[in-house]
């Protein structure tokens, strides 16, 4: 019986000797989380089933519904484990010397490289299934976080903008934001990360100043 079915095997069982109760549901989480990433990430939101996944990490099956209720959560986690990796990097790329000019496109060019150095990355945050309702609650979720940035810095420097034109310039710099992504993703964009960095951040100011402002 696989092991993903049946009782663990005693190499399976060793595997957490010493490790402590808490330590190991940890850790069973994580490797469900990213079995399933890489599942999503490369077949697509139909490879990812509590068999499939739990077999990959080499879990017995119960310990997914430990950490899970249904595969929907786990996508959830996987776009939180996704989006956790993308701040980290970015926070990583901008040089603590520089000022909001330097930083703008180096801020975009590290989404850009993030997500083109794992074509699994920009799978889950940006393309793969679209009408799932937990990733689609999440990405909305994201897109209103950043119209809320944007709209907060410009209340602070602009305070006597018209709300109504505030929010509509909020949406429409954060979806050309998005858009952008996704064009470079698909490779519509050329191979210049460089020139689109730059490009990006010229036009699109309004988005890229508050938001560096969080990181």
């Amino acid at each position: 019986m696989s092991n993903s079915m049946g009782a663990e095997s005693p190499a399976t069982a060793t595997r957490w000797a010493g490790v402590g109760m808490d330590a190991r549901r940890s850790e069973r989480r994580k490797l469900l989380v990213e079995a399933g990433f890489e599942l999503f990430g490369t077949e697509g939101e139909g490879a990812v089933t509590v068999r499939a996944v739990s077999r990959a990490a080499r879990l017995h099956t119960r310990y997914f519904y430990e950490n899970f209720s249904d595969t929907g959560e786990l996508l959830g986690a996987i776009f939180d484990y996704v989006v956790a990796g993308l701040v980290e990097h970015v926070r990583a790329a901008i040089a603590p010397d520089r000022g909001p000019a330097g930083r703008r496109p180096l801020i975009v060019r590290s989404v850009l490289e993030f997500c083109s150095a794992d074509p699994r990355r920009g799978r889950v945050l940006f393309t793969e299934a679209r009408a799932n309702p937990v990733l689609t609650e999440r990405r909305e979720a994201a897109q209103r976080m950043f119209i809320d940035v944007v709209l907060e810095r410009s209340a602070a420097e602009r305070p006597d903008e018209d709300p109504g034109r505030a929010r509509v310039g909020a949406a429409m710099v954060t979806g050309a934001f998005v858009e952008v992504i996704q064009e470079w993703i698909a490779g519509r964009l050329g191979t210049d990360v460089d020139a689109v960095a730059d490009y990006t951040s010229e036009l699109s100011l309004p988005l890229l100043a508050p938001f560096e402002s969080r990181l």
